[in-house]
């Protein structure tokens, strides 16, 4: 049966480049190749500081992927599990899921960064918690409410006759929804996902906050040694303009990919 056309709401996601917008697919590019023209240009005219930052920077690099994946597949599960609570049939499972949601959401990541490694830092059971294990905890819990809209958006997208059809082959209400409609709501499912990724990277900046030698981090090292403080931050803020819109080309490829096997 057909699948019911619904927009999930990606919160602020980088723009998906895509050949239907013209006008942004042609920035995606002119981005792009701007942003990588200007540290060839800044790094061969002035090898010293720029070469010097960009250098400087890898290791952040690897901390920040580190970071980004840890926390997005750590809350893939937890958004799986609070979109089935949003779906629940129980009310107080409901219930819960809800409340967890608009709380979460109603707080600032940074507040909730500060929250888990500086205030929980004082309970027995948080007291040796490493600043990266806090960081990935505070941007799981954060994107696990955005990621449970998400999946409960992409659950109510499958015609009700998937479920009632399945029921009637025998299935119990777990199997329909982990054999039957979880893998055909992941081509609704999948897009915001990776919109949801590229804005986390994006925030996993915040956790230089906790001493975590993420992109920022690192440039914030270099300037406090060297004063060069304008050009560590621009050369940081091109590497993650040009890190973010390698992703949102990724991201949009996928949408493409999907919308074709749909059109299959």
């Amino acid at each position: 049966m057909p699948q019911k056309q619904v927009t999930i709401d990606v919160g602020d996601g980088a723009a998906i480049p895509s050949r239907k917008d013209r006008g942004l697919f042609s920035a995606w590019w002119l981005s792009f190749i701007g942003a990588v023209a200007i540290i060839c240009y800044l790094c061969l005219s002035q090898p010293d500081p720029y070469w010097r930052v960009l250098k400087f920077l890898p290791d952040g690099i690897l901390v920040t992927f580190k970071v980004t994946i840890l926390s997005i597949l750590l809350s893939l599960i937890i958004g799986l599990i609070t979109g089935l609570g949003r779906l629940s049939r129980n009310r107080t499972v409901n219930l819960i899921a809800s409340t967890y949601v608009e709380v979460v959401r109603g707080i600032p990541l940074l507040v909730q960064l500060f929250y888990i490694y500086y205030a929980l830092g004082r309970v027995e059971l948080f007291s040796n918690l490493p600043p990266l294990s806090a960081a990935v905890m505070a941007m799981a819990i954060c994107y696990g409410a955005y990621m449970g809209e998400v999946f409960r958006a992409g659950i109510e997208s499958i015609d009700k006759g998937q479920t009632e059809a399945a029921r009637s082959l025998g299935f119990n209400r777990i199997e329909t929804m982990f054999m039957v409609i979880l893998p055909q709501a992941w081509r609704t499912i999948l897009p915001p996902v990776g919109n949801e990724f590229i804005a986390l990277l994006k925030d996993s900046s915040l956790v230089s906050i906790l001493a975590v030698s993420d992109i920022l981090r690192r440039g914030r090292e270099f300037a406090s040694e060297s004063f060069y403080y304008f050009e560590a931050f621009t050369m940081v803020a091109l590497v993650y303009l040009i890190i973010t819109l390698i992703l949102s080309k990724g991201v949009s490829k996928m949408e493409q990919r999907l919308n074709y096997y749909e059109r299959d």
